[in-house]
């Protein structure tokens, strides 16, 4: 009797998960399309929960794993990202290649700790390099910087370096006009008041005063010019200050030189035109018309030392060939400076040279038994004494000699003598050969009005 109820249990317990789980049942033996993969039976895992539902992730945690998953390859591409960017410093990316061998925990320690502390490390020492390159602005604001925390060195690569780039950038324009020779004293005298300054001071010398000042500068020049300039340059000057400033700055660049290259030519031809003209100005002046017009600039400013150089030839002549004054006042000429020389040849030489005339055109004193005929003759000699140019005075002597063997004769050649120690119409190269040619002339005359005498 006990057999058919047992019987009774077994069968409503197989029965019971169908009545129950149909749906469950009938999914599970459904066919599935090809390449999809039903739930996982045999592991006793459940599907997860489809949006809004009230599924629960099972106690085994597989979402979660794949969750951390995702996160470790996020911050791995992060750190990717920073090592390609060219930018990053050599602290940042040393422990960022060491990370990316480690597992998700080191590369989110990286991420969110080490990251800021080895940027702010990098940043210091790029830092405290650009201190060192940069101009007193930059290496101001970089000290400041360093002296006031994490913050301060932000700011100071966010704002506080390209401000003071730029006044280091204003600063250097302004010297580099001050360097400038043909910079005026307007300008000048503003810009090393603007250096006095900060960047404000700085940027409106730039922007403002500069342009004024070097207007106002130029007109000055072309006036300087217009007093002091050759024919064409005072032409020129003249014309360009009844125009604008423009008129003017471009008159100066462009049709000063010009100018100035034809005056100075001219100046050249003036040179040698002069008489008193010595060897070294002549040489160098035809050099200098062979060139350019730099060169004939360069001979102008050279002029005075090589006029100097030939009054320094032409008075050491005069020491060799001049009367006793002449000789003793180039002398000391000679032991002074250029300006000294200058003098003696514009003044002293003159005075010098009466003094012999007046010493020579002096009676001598008459011997007690002087015949009368010579006596008179010894009267006028002096007479005779007439400054003249050394080459003539020369051929007067010499044919005076030549022609007579009397007393007329000595006086020829004393005239003579006497004429060269003015040395009017010295040349440069027969000076010293004049000299001593009158000097032997002088001697053979007085050598046979001795032997007429005895």
């Amino acid at each position: 009797m006990k057999l058919p109820r047992v019987s009774t249990v077994v069968a409503a317990a197989v029965l019971a998960p169908a009545v129950l789980f149909p749906s469950s049942a009938s999914a599970a033996d459904a066919p599935q399309p090809a390449g999809v993969s039903g739930p996982d039976t045999a592991s006793g895992s459940a599907p997860d929960a489809a949006p809004g539902g009230n599924g629960s992730t099972g106690s085994n945690g597989s979402n979660g794993g794949t969750e951390a998953d995702g996160q470790e390859q996020r911050d791995r591409a992060e750190i990717q990202k920073i090592l390609a960017d060219p930018n990053t410093g050599p602290g940042v990316r040393e422990a960022a290649q060491k990370a990316l061998k480690g597992g998700a925990a080191e590369l989110r320690h990286f991420l969110t700790v080490e990251l800021a502390k080895n940027r702010m490390d990098d940043l210091r020492v790029k830092l405290s390099q650009i201190m060192d390159g940069g101009g007193p602005a930059v290496r101001a604001a970089a000290n400041k910087a360093l002296d006031n925390g994490d913050a301060a060195v932000l700011k100071f690569f966010a704002e506080d370096l390209a401000a003071a780039r730029a006044e280091d950038a204003d600063r250097a324009e302004i010297q580099k006009i001050l360097a400038d020779p043909n910079t005026g004293p307007g300008v000048r005298e503003a810009a090393q008041k603007a250096l006095k300054g900060g960047a404000a001071e700085l940027r409106h010398f730039l922007a403002v005063e500069l342009a004024k000042n070097r207007a106002d500068d130029n007109r000055v020049r072309v006036s300087q010019i217009l007093a002091t300039g050759g024919r064409e340059a005072r032409e020129g000057a003249e014309k360009a200050l009844d125009g604008s400033d423009t008129d003017v700055a471009k008159w100066l660049a462009e049709g000063w030189p010009a100018a100035k290259a034809s005056d100075d030519r001219v100046a050249v031809f003036v040179a040698l035109s002069d008489k008193n003209t010595g060897p070294h100005v002549l040489e160098a002046a035809k050099k200098a018309l062979t060139g350019t017009p730099a060169d004939v600039a360069r001979f102008l400013e050279e002029l005075p030392k090589l006029r100097a150089s030939d009054n320094r030839v032409k008075v050491s002549q005069l020491t060799e060939t001049g009367g006793p004054a002449v000789r003793e006042a180039a002398a000391k000429a000679m032991e002074g400076s250029d300006a000294d020389i200058a003098k003696f040849l514009a003044e002293g030489w003159t005075t010098a040279r009466a003094a012999d005339e007046a010493a020579a055109n002096k009676p001598a004193d008459k011997p007690a038994d002087q015949p009368a005929g010579q006596q008179d003759q010894g009267a006028q000699q002096p007479q005779g004494v007439q400054p003249a140019a050394l080459t003539g005075t020369t051929t007067d002597t010499a044919a005076t000699t030549t022609g007579t063997t009397g007393t007329t004769g000595a006086t020829g050649a004393t005239t003579g003598t006497l004429a060269a120690t003015g040395t009017e119409g010295l040349g440069w190269e027969a000076g010293g050969a004049g000299a001593a040619l009158a000097a032997g002339a002088a001697l053979v005359a007085l050598s046979r009005r001795r032997s007429a005498e005895s």
